[in-house]
Order: C-alpha cells, then structure tokens, then sequence
C-alpha cells in the first residue's frame, strides 16, 4: 500500500512514520509513504498557500491550486482501489470497520488541511472521503492524518508478528477487549484469574467473552445496542447484569 500526504508540515511525521510497527513496514516494503509539502506547488513567491475567505469572516482559507497541482504530480489516480481522503472535523466519524475497508485499497492520498478549511473546490473536485478521528478541532490534519496510517498499516499482511493481533482487538466485533495479564502470577497481591492458569481453553475462551461484554457494558454500553449478540452473548450480558446489579 502507498500513502501519498499532502502538509505543509513534513517533519512531523519524521518520528511517528521512522519508529515501531510503521518503521518496520516503511524497512520490509510493506508500506510506502511519500510526503508532499503542497508549499512547494504554491504560485505565491513568499510559498503563501492561503488566503481571506470570499464573503468576509475570520480565518484564512487554503488555496485549491497547490492541492490540485501537488496531487496531479503524483499521476492519476485509479480508482476505486485508490483514494483522496481530507482530514476533517466535517469528516465521517473514523472507526476499526473504516480502517478495514481502507487497508484494502492500493494507494490513499491524504489531504492536512489547516487554518479555517481548505477551498470547497478542492471537496468536490477531488476528494472522495472525508473522515474525522473525533467530535473535537485539531490545529491541522496532521494527526488524524497519523492515527489513520497507524491504524491501516497495522492490518495490512505481514505487517504485524502475530497475524491474529489485529483481529482480536478492541472494535473489530463491536465490542471492548477483555482484559489481559502477564507474568507475575501475583503482582502486590493481585492475582491472575484462574481460570487462565487452568489450560481449558473452552473454559478461557467463554470468560474472555463474558469479561468483554462486562467491559463494553461498563465503559460503552451503547456499543452493545449497534450489534447482534449470539444467544450465548445474550445469556452471559443477563448473567452481567445481575453481577453488576443493573
């Protein structure tokens, strides 16, 4: 997969893009990832890509031609296995079923827009998707744009040593993960369950299942309303219920 990120802010990634599980699939050619400063394609001697907003009002506005001239020299693009993406408070809320559905296309071209928002042109001329990582405002698209990658590349084959990882995670069917433990046996007297320490996986598997439900209940119970439960689910979210005298 190749990402092509437009900012006029590259160096941010240096770090997150160099180090852990993105680094090693940067190493291994599992992934691409080309940054594109759209200053460099700005028609202002001064490398301005902004401007005032048409209409009056607070905020500058960037320009569409940087965007459309930095994405036209990276080629065309072939759709539908690759994509334009905004990075956007507007945005489609961002989810793991997102970040699937993604991690299947070939290449994505992220857009960090900054200051009051990019030019509406560029929405509709180019943009296929735009997506938001949250109900709040960031002062550019430049984390979003590396909690998007993050979360794509870690799906993609090979990337991650145990191939399972990414499906027994939080999100993946719809629920919270259960909760993990590792050596000591006893930490300052809190002990691992036993039922973990037992060897029945059958006995392991259900309470992992139950301690998940517990968990979505608990933290997001409007998670467990979006998705269908099995009757077993059904039977173990009564039995939690009662334990947690609801």
């Amino acid at each position: 997969m190749r990402f092509d990120v437009l900012t006029i802010f590259p160096q941010m990634f240096d770090n997150v893009i160099n180090t852990s599980i993105l680094g090693r699939a940067r190493e291994n050619s599992l992934v691409e990832i080309n940054l594109i400063d759209f200053r460099e394609f700005s028609n202002n001697k001064h490398n301005k890509v902004d401007d005032y907003p048409y209409g009056g009002g607070e905020g500058m506005v960037i320009k569409p031609e940087p965007l459309y001239e930095a994405i036209e020299s990276i080629g065309p693009l072939k759709k539908p296995e690759e994509k334009v993406v905004y990075m956007t408070a507007q945005g489609e809320p961002y989810n793991q079923k997102k970040a699937f559905n993604l991690s299947k296309l070939d290449r994505i071209v992220l857009i960090c827009g900054h200051y009051e928002e990019i030019d509406e042109r560029v929405r509709t001329g180019l943009v296929d998707e735009e997506i938001s990582i949250g109900d709040y405002v960031l002062t550019g698209g430049e984390l979003p744009a590396m909690v998007l990658m993050d979360s794509i590349i870690r799906l993609l084959p090979g990337v991650l040593g145990d191939e399972n990882s990414a499906v027994n995670e939080s999100f993946v069917d719809g629920l919270l993960e259960h909760p993990h433990y590792t050596r000591p046996e006893v930490f300052r007297d809190k002990k691992v369950p036993d039922v973990l320490l037992s060897g029945n996986h059958a006995a392991i598997r259900k309470w992992r299942r139950k301690e998940s439900i517990r968990r979505t209940l608990r933290v997001r119970p409007e998670l467990l309303k979006k998705i269908e439960l099995s009757e077993e689910d059904k039977a173990l979210l009564e039995e939690l219920k009662k334990e947690e005298g609801l």
